[in-house]
Parts: structure tokens; C-alpha cells; sequence
């Protein structure tokens, strides 16, 4: 989304609405962790897009935004479509394994994936420190890992996939949001979900695997089902809608209140906390990835000075 002049003015209201996000986003990883052993995973995911289709598309109609699309956007939005529900698949099945606070740490290697990416992907000048912090970070995540590693196997792993899938999922975001508005695109995205999981809950059923079988949700896991779309439909909003009212290297610092979020949402409700090992590359990570967020911001400022 384009950061307009006439927005920046009101830096205040995109850092609450990016704090939103940071309230919401383990909000709704917690809801997921919690129906994770319950639900089908495919279903599960599945009803995370029904909702964010059912909540946006009046919002569309009654508000009369534009959402057809050259095909050129379109191809494009299907593609993010597809890392999207392949991003927070993986998300929900790390939930069932992982601390909530271990699994949102470890994806937050994300920013290191997409400085690496614009290095060798979209020939970015990226520079050696910002390269030797993404080491640094990346050596941070790998801490966090070993001991859930340790304990679970592979699964472990699954947030580093979602780091790999959304880097790609924010690139292709960048690349279209200039073409339609947020809350369109989001409605398309969840109607093409649902299209896309529609045929894999149907057969899913037949294949005989446990996590594409379709049950019938039962008192309050209807009610969970439910936040659980609302919670992340909100949620990208209140991110998407930050970027309107402050720059981005404004709000990215406050992206990192997510992880220590996490860690209270995971001690509160399921009594989690990460093991000393998993904190210190907390630390790290976190550490690693606010020298990046500092440094572009000094790049910003001093654009004649070579990363």
C-alpha cells in the first residue's frame, strides 16, 4: 500500500492500530492452538477463510468498492491465495505441537527471508550488516528450535515453512497493493479460498486422513470457529490499515510486541513458557531483527550513505 503524505500526519493512530494487530494475531493463533487437536486441520483452515469471506464481501457491497481486476492482478492474487492458505496451515499445525510463543518467534524470521530475498530476487542493495544480522537472527531461531526440535521432530520446523511462505505471500502483497483496495483484496482472497478448499473438504473424507475429514463442531467449538476468523480477518486489517496513518519503518519496531504478547497469551492460557534456551534466541531474534528495522531506518534517512 502506498504511504501517503497526508496519513503520516497521524502516526499515532497506525501504532495503535499496529498494537491491535499485535493483540490480535496471538489472539488468534491461541484459538487455533486450542481447536488444533480438536478439528480437522483442513477444516479448520477452511472455516478461518469462510469467515473472513462472510464479514468482508457485505462490507464490499454496502461500502460499493470496486473489486474486479485486470488478470494480470488476479493471477497474482490467486497465487498469494494459495501461499496464504498454505502459510497458515502450516501455522495451525505448529500450534498443535509448539509452544504458542516458540512457533510466533520462529516465524519471525520472516524479515531476514525477505531481506535475502530482495538481495538475490529483486537485486536490492542489502549490504553486509544488515547480512550479518540476518545471520545473527537466523542463529537466534535455530535456538528457539532445539529444544522444541528435541522434543517434537519435524514438526518444529513448520514455522520456518511459514517464514518461507509469507515472505513470498508480503512480496507478491507489495506488488498488487497499489491496484486494489485492502479490504477488497482480502474478500476476493477468502471468496478464491473457499473456492480452492471446497473440492479438499468433499473428497477429503474418502482418502481416509484424519486432518481432511469433516466433523460436525459441537457447542462452544462453534463459537471458537468463529473468533478464530474474526481474529485473523481483524487482525490483517488492523495491519493492512496501519500502513494508511504511519510509514512502515515506524510501525515495524512494534511488530516485534507480538512475540513477548504471545508468550503472555501462551502462559495465560495453556500455562506455556519458553525454556531458557528458547528465550535467550528470543532475545536474539528479536534483537537481530530491530538492528535491521533501525538500520533501514537510518538508510532512509541518509540515502546518499552506502548500506
Amino acid at each position: 500500500m502506498n504511504e501517503h503524505s497526508s496519513t503520516q500526519d497521524r502516526p499515532l493512530l497506525g501504532i495503535l492500530l499496529m498494537l491491535g494487530f499485535c493483540v490480535m494475531a496471538p489472539i488468534g493463533d491461541a484459538l487455533a492452538k486450542l481447536l488444533s487437536t480438536q478439528m480437522p486441520m483442513a477444516q479448520l483452515v477452511a472455516v478461518r477463510f469462510v469467515v473472513q469471506a462472510a464479514i468482508l464481501i457485505p462490507i464490499v457491497i454496502a461500502t460499493k468498492r470496486h473489486w474486479r481486476m485486470p488478470s494480470r492482478v488476479l493471477h497474482l492474487v490467486f497465487l498469494r491465495t494459495v501461499l496464504h492458505i498454505l502459510g497458515i496451515g502450516c501455522m495451525f499445525t505448529a500450534l498443535r505441537y509448539l509452544p504458542l510463543a516458540d512457533a510466533v518467534a520462529i516465524a519471525f524470521v520472516m524479515p531476514f527471508v525477505m531481506l535475502v530475498l530482495g538481495k538475490y530476487i529483486l537485486h536490492e542493495d542489502v549490504g553486509l550488516r544488515r547480512i550479518l544480522a540476518c545471520i545473527v537472527g537466523f542463529i537466534g531461531t535455530l535456538l528457539v528450535i532445539q529444544p522444541s526440535f528435541a522434543k517434537v521432530g519435524a514438526p518444529a520446523l513448520l514455522p520456518l515453512a511459514v517464514a518461507f511462505i509469507f515472505a513470498f505471500f508480503m512480496l507478491l502483497t507489495r506488488k498488487i497493493a497499489k491496484d486494489i483496495d485492502p479490504i477488497s483484496l482480502q474478500a476476493v482472497s477468502g471468496v478464491i479460498a473457499c473456492v480452492l478448499l471446497a473440492p479438499l473438504l468433499w473428497l477429503g473424507p474418502s482418502t481416509g486422513i484424519a486432518d481432511l475429514d469433516l466433523i460436525v463442531p459441537q457447542g462452544n467449538v462453534i463459537w471458537l470457529l468463529l473468533a478464530i476468523g474474526i481474529a485473523g480477518t481483524v487482525a490483517h486489517l488492523f495491519m493492512t490499515w496501519s500502513l494508511r496513518y504511519a510509514p512502515s519503518t515506524t510501525l515495524a519496531p512494534m511488530q516485534y510486541i507480538e512475540i513477548p504478547l504471545a508468550a503472555l497469551v501462551g502462559w495465560v492460557v495453556f500455562n506455556d513458557l519458553p525454556n531458557g534456551l528458547a528465550a535467550l534466541g528470543i532475545c536474539i531474534t528479536m534483537g537481530a531483527g530491530l538492528y535491521i528495522v533501525f538500520r533501514e531506518r537510518a538508510m532512509l534517512r541518509q540515502p546518499q550513505e552506502a548500506p
